[in-house]
């Protein structure tokens, strides 16, 4: 199972939550689709026990100091867009600002799923027979949900949760 986050825009109360969502259930890796936004909700981070991947966002600031401070916590950069396999799955990762581009992945038949962020809006879509999975805004600041998802390996079986920040 995969973790996905995305927006989680400094609110560092709704990284903890995410991290301690994705720990309890045991993630074999936590893929963030972008929008981190500063380097100080890296401390927010350490603690995760899956490996971290991370693209930028729109909104990502000091993208040195920001990938530098996620690298000494072990997670990795992906730059602007993560071409990963994790246990035999081919994945594109974006924050997603550009909606043909993000058709264009999907499309391309190159990977068997798609996540992004950007939107703040949660679910999949199917293009093309390929599930570009949103999870949603992880620092619930625009819907008012924080929310975070899960992803089987094995079928492609997406799971939104939405975190409790009280």
């Amino acid at each position: 199972m995969i973790g996905i986050m995305s927006d989680s825009h400094d609110n560092l109360k709704a990284i903890q939550k995410a991290v301690e969502y994705f720990n309890k259930k045991q993630v074999k890796a936590v893929l963030h689709a972008g929008d981190i936004v500063s380097p100080f909700t890296v401390r927010a981070f350490k603690d995760l026990e899956p490996k971290l991947y991370f693209v930028f966002g729109n909104n990502d600031g000091d993208r040195v100091t920001l990938t530098k401070w996620l690298e000494e916590i072990d997670a990795v950069s992906c730059g602007d867009f993560g071409d990963l396999t994790i246990d035999g799955l081919h994945i594109a990762l974006l924050h997603g600002t550009n909606e043909t581009l993000v058709k264009a992945i999907a499309e391309c038949e190159d990977f068997d799923v798609v996540i992004r962020g950007h939107t703040h809006e949660p679910g999949v879509k199917m293009i093309d027979g390929t599930p570009v999975i949103n999870s949603g805004e992880c620092c619930g600041v625009l819907s008012g949900r924080a929310t975070v998802a899960t992803v089987e390996i094995t079928n492609l079986n997406v799971e939104i949760t939405e975190l409790d920040l009280d």
